[in-house]
């Protein structure tokens, strides 16, 4: 079984070593690398080729500077890797961020749950941040979703959903369309991946905004979406946080900004989100 890692990296000459380095000391070998210079400005390019010229299972390209847009950047920047390689020659294909560091048995654990549940398709760790000189865990409230800075992808899987998504939220839609088709999503617990970088915090967008486009990009109805929208308003205790999610929600709707999922497809998450929230809320 051979993976085909792609990790697209901006301005992280500080974090990426980590990452390169934690892959070359996986227990398992059959992988290659590549790594899309994502208009850096800092020190990344040296980086890679510091690697790239010392071991021939990593390759790179480079990309022009873009605009960051919380989602669609980096999953923009993947297929740009993806497009650089033969994806018959491999049978795993992982989105990796560049500011993660992997256990060393990562790659083989992923191989075996693999190789023994021919449903899986796709498989990860945890997310676990350094906090007071401790790594602990991320704290997201959904242990079995496969976050994306580690996203292993089964290519029979990757290619039946259709591959990611340039858009906000691909992260989440990938896994509804997956188990859709029949595969599932599965969290090994005991592999923990550290993160070095906290998610979003170069992020401009404001978190009202960001939900409302992330609820609309999602293909969510405005039912479930002011739903959800609640749900972040309690959380903060702020009914004006609900006004403007709701706000930048209809804002997309009233521009009919486009969408990366087919009406098929958002039948598909709008379905399966009304699921999740009937058996978590309403009981049944």
């Amino acid at each position: 079984m051979k993976f085909l890692i792609i990790i697209p990296a901006h301005n992280e000459e500080k974090n990426l070593p980590f990452t390169l380095d934690s892959l070359q000391q996986q227990s398992y070998k059959d992988f290659t690398t590549v790594i899309v210079n994502d208009g850096s400005t800092d020190g990344t390019s040296d980086v890679i080729k510091n690697y790239t010229e010392n071991d021939n299972r990593f390759y790179s390209i480079s990309l022009e500077k873009s605009a960051h847009q919380p989602g669609s950047k980096v999953v923009a920047a993947f297929k740009k890797g993806l497009e650089s390689q033969n994806s018959d020659d491999f049978d795993v294909i992982c989105k990796f961020d560049s500011d993660i560091i992997l256990s060393e048995n990562y790659l083989e654990r992923v191989k075996q749950a693999f190789d023994q549940n021919p449903d899986y398709g796709l498989v990860g760790g945890l997310l676990y941040v350094e906090k007071n000189g401790e790594w602990v865990y991320e704290g997201n409230s959904n242990r079995h979703h496969v976050r994306g800075p580690m996203k292993a992808y089964r290519k029979k899987c990757f290619q039946q959903m259709g591959g990611l998504r340039e858009t906000l939220g691909w992260d989440n839609i990938d896994a509804i369309l997956l188990k859709n088709l029949g595969w599932r999503e599965v969290v090994i617990p005991e592999l923990q991946v550290k993160l070095i970088k906290v998610k979003g915090s170069d992020y401009t967008i404001k978190p009202a905004d960001y939900y409302g486009r992330y609820f609309y990009f999602l293909g969510l109805n405005r039912f479930l979406t002011y739903i959800a929208a609640a749900k972040e308003a309690v959380k903060i205790k702020s009914p004006s946080f609900l006004m403007q999610i709701i706000s930048s929600y209809e804002k997309c709707k009233s521009q009919n900004l486009e969408l990366k999922i087919s009406k098929d497809e958002q039948e598909i998450i709008n379905q399966e989100r009304w699921i999740q929230f009937k058996k978590k809320w309403l009981k049944f």
